[in-house]
């Protein structure tokens, strides 16, 4: 027993060391400067680090940035970081920005990914939100998301701040093993559907953890496909709460199921925790495994809703509910206190 945990703290030091003594890529080594574009300079940055063979890390340093919108990709040799510790600012244009996947800041397949410093992602979405007219018509212009998160296992956001995005902060999309602790989401609460992050298609072990988000929408909202997800010591509000769903308005959707959302603060808000689903709808995906534990609501309108009419702008029929498939939802020690 000794001798395998010495070989364990052995292994342990040198993946520490590895991990502690990484490949540094300034973007400023790459003609990055403040005040300045950095689309250039970090897509450069972010391929020689990505093809290391060792671990590496892309730093934008204290400073105020613009960057257009990019989407950078591995698979990469080693595990990578991008350590942000400046301000990086969007186009205040929300016409600039948007491109097949309405994401300004995208990551995507890579194993053992790292985003990490007291950065700020200002979204600059002030005349995004005036435009906003997609609850009820289907054919606006649908504006830009601050982040994309897309196809990474293993992999973590921390301490990051997103500010002001034209539309979602953040869109998780098939991530597996993917973790967020200590971001700071924010926007004004009339801010339109800036919902804080957005989790689909994605499962085993995703965890919001110890995060505040205030936004105009949900703090939080679960898509079709989320699976084993865990919501823990998050501030909500003010905002709309913390939603699973909108479930069933696409036909084959995934099950959504085993979520945990545990010692949270709702406050200010116009809904607590929040199961919705679409009427009259081609999908027929089951809800299971729902757990909502000691959590305080404070000032909140509606602290519980299972919504099966969930229809915004009457786009859609409200005569049968297909997804039936409700099961084991529990809610334990949910506390409202008025102000």
């Amino acid at each position: 027993m000794d001798m395998k945990l010495s070989i364990t703290a052995i292994v342990l030091s040198f993946a520490t060391l590895g991990i502690a003594q990484p490949n540094i890529f300034d973007i400023k080594s790459f003609g990055g400067a403040s005040n300045a574009d950095i689309t250039m300079a970090f897509t450069n940055a972010w391929k020689a680090a990505c093809g290391s063979t060792t671990a590496s890390k892309v730093i934008i340093p204290r400073g105020i940035y613009k960057i257009h919108a990019v989407d950078v990709k591995g698979p990469c040799k080693a595990p990578i970081e991008v350590q942000v510790d400046g301000t990086i600012q969007a186009s205040q244009n929300p016409d600039e920005l948007n491109d097949a996947s309405y994401q300004w800041v995208k990551f995507g397949y890579v194993d053992y990914f790292t985003l990490s410093g007291k950065g700020v992602f200002d979204g600059n979405g002030e005349t995004a939100w005036t435009q906003n007219d997609c609850g009820k018509n289907s054919t606006c212009k649908r504006r830009s998301m601050n982040f994309g998160f897309n196809f990474l296992k293993l992999s973590i956001v921390q301490d990051i701040i997103s500010k002001d995005s034209k539309n979602f902060h953040v869109n998780v999309l098939g991530c597996t093993n993917f973790t967020f602790d200590g971001l700071t989401i924010t926007a004004p609460a009339t801010s339109k559907n800036t919902d804080g992050i957005h989790i689909g298609r994605s499962t085993d072990d995703v965890k919001v953890l110890n995060t505040n988000i205030s936004t105009g929408d949900d703090c939080i909202s679960l898509g079709q496909g989320s699976r084993q997800i865990t919501v823990q010591n998050v501030n909500c509000g003010p905002g709309h709460g913390i939603s699973v769903g909108s479930l069933g308005k696409n036909p084959k959707e995934e099950a959504t199921e085993h979520v945990l959302v545990k010692n949270c603060t709702i406050s200010n808000t116009d809904n607590g925790v929040r199961i919705k689903t679409w009427p009259s709808s081609p999908g027929t995906s089951p809800i299971t495994d729902m757990h909502f534990e000691d959590t305080i609501m404070v000032n909140v309108l509606n602290p519980v809703i299972i919504d099966q009419e969930y229809c915004p702008w009457n786009q859609c029929s409200k005569q049968v509910y297909l997804i039936k498939t409700y099961s084991k939802c529990y809610y334990y020690t949910l506390l409202k206190h008025s102000t």
